[in-house]
């Protein structure tokens, strides 16, 4: 009998570390890289799955919100499990200004890069890392399943950030 153990968890980024690098494609299969945005603040949300009501509520309230983003300099990158396909017409229906990003193939990759994968149910969990122009890690969270992340977290650790 062979028994096959789970791999080493890899850990969350830690707040002070050089957040790691990815390329993904948005919702219209435009490559998106990470470092590409140095000289802006990026905010970087892992969701579980587009469509989803939580995850909906989340980044509607974003959409909605997205000048406080714009006025911190910082750029909104949305990331799932999901196809380009299935976040097209996520976008397109709840009209988000910002890029959805496709951790499809391989699956999840970047999002257990982040340490944010879980391979139970092949899901993003919600996690969000809010990173400086200068591509260090300012803040994390991960939420438990079913449990929203707060705006005004975000809206105070971006106003905490150097705009200069």
């Amino acid at each position: 009998m062979t028994v096959s153990l789970p791999a080493a968890a890899i850990s969350v980024p830690a707040v002070g570390e050089t957040a790691p690098d990815f390329e993904l494609v948005n919702q219209f299969g435009e490559p998106v890289r990470l470092s590409a945005l140095r000289g802006q603040n990026v905010v970087l949300v892992f969701y579980p799955f587009a469509f989803s009501g939580i995850c909906t509520g989340e980044l509607c309230e974003i959409r909605d919100n997205l000048a406080i983003f714009e006025d911190a300099r910082a750029t909104v990158l949305a990331v799932s499990v999901d196809s380009k396909f299935s976040l097209r017409a996520y976008a397109e229906k709840e009209a988000y200004g910002f890029d959805l990003l496709a951790d499809f193939w391989p699956h999840g990759a970047v999002a257990s890069t982040y340490g944010v994968f879980d391979a139970e149910t092949g899901m993003a969990k919600r996690g969000t890392f809010i990173i400086d122009a200068g591509g260090t890690i300012r803040y994390v969270v991960v939420n438990p399943r079913g449990q929203a992340r707060e705006l005004a977290e975000y809206c105070s650790v971006l106003a905490g950030l150097d705009r200069a």
